[in-house]
């Protein structure tokens, strides 16, 4: 109740600006013990997947706290795991502001930040320094300046870094936002990308003595015989489990409304329908052998299970976060049981 009396003063801010002052409102009231105030612990049975215990299936996706500086303030949101990043090898400034546009009326969000971060040993301090010690997912992906033959080099860098802070780590190939990124889902590139993933994360095994999951995080504006060549090098390199979807270049469903036109990634509502029909297909073609992860369009609890429904293990939140608050949380919780 608090968020939606506070919503209206903050959607008269620039979207970025409203972001950070979130995160920052978030960050005082934990510091100050009043996180109740925001949101009550959700209740829902908990769920095993990728050999870890997840107290419940509702999580936040990546890219609200790209350097995981907030993480023990989100915690206290009720997540069931969280998920920071996208974090590079190197800090980046990201695209050119302003990057960020909210799409009210459609309950959409449309973002060109262009991982946008300060780097990954930065991350990596804030991990070290937060108490949170549930589910944490650390997504990685590659600088702008990096050529994308050279892609491979970058995610190697950032998962030798983030491997023993890390309960799972993401493989982002589909932000829209970095140039050329997305090639990397085309079967000759991913296989070798996967193959050298996988090579690395049984090294890194050995010497942590710990086996992290990866995950591959996939865009929805993939034709059906992508889907199928995607699924098909999953099982063959055994990822842990895969990510539907990103955010999306398509603009069906928001044409002619205010800041549709802007370039970048498509979030909330409008993502709804493509990212679960993409869930229903990798669900089919991987066969129940590795979990998918549903995220994109979840608004309420219906949004959320309907991602169950066609297949998915777990769900992650962002944008629903922007327009409903800290209770859609609980809501999806208490949908799914």
């Amino acid at each position: 109740m608090l968020y939606q009396l506070i919503r209206p003063l903050l959607f008269r801010l620039d979207a970025e600006r409203a972001h950070h002052l979130t995160l920052a409102s978030l960050q005082a009231s934990h510091l100050s013990g009043l996180d109740h105030l925001f949101s009550r612990p959700p209740l829902c049975r908990s769920r095993h997947i990728m050999g870890l215990d997840f107290p419940n299936p509702v999580g936040l996706a990546a890219g609200l706290d790209k350097n995981g500086a907030y993480i023990d303030a989100l915690a206290a949101l009720g997540f069931g795991f969280i998920e920071v990043g996208t974090v590079t090898p190197r800090p980046q400034p990201g695209n050119p502001k302003p990057r960020l546009f909210r799409v009210p009326q459609a309950q959409g969000i449309i973002n060109r930040f262009g991982f946008n971060n300060d780097g990954v040993d930065a991350l990596v301090d804030n991990v070290k320094r937060s108490r949170y010690r549930g589910i944490l997912g650390i997504n990685i992906g590659k600088n702008f300046d990096t050529p994308i033959e050279r892609a491979t080099d970058d995610y190697l860098i950032c998962l030798r870094k983030v491997y023993a802070h890390a309960s799972y780590i993401t493989v982002n190939i589909s932000s829209p936002n970095t140039k050329n990124l997305r090639q990397l889902q085309d079967k000759e590139a991913l296989a070798g990308l996967l193959k050298s993933l996988k090579q690395e994360q049984s090294s890194l095994a050995e010497t942590h003595g710990k086996y992290v999951p990866i995950a591959l995080k996939i865009a929805p504006d993939l034709v059906a015989e992508q889907i199928v060549e995607i699924a098909d090098l999953l099982l063959a390199h055994k990822i842990d489990a895969v990510i539907a979807t990103n955010t999306t270049l398509s603009r069906e469903g928001v044409e002619g409304l205010k800041n549709a036109e802007e370039t970048g990634g498509l979030s909330g509502t409008p993502v709804r329908e493509k990212s679960t029909a993409v869930i229903r297909q990798l669900a089919k073609a991987l066969n129940k052998e590795i979990p998918v992860i549903g995220v994109g369009g979840i608004l309420n609890g219906n949004d959320a299970a309907e991602k169950i429904d066609a297949g998915a293990s777990l769900v992650q939140i962002y944008s629903g976060l922007i327009y409903r608050g800290p209770e859609l949380v609980g809501e999806v919780c208490k949908t799914l049981g």
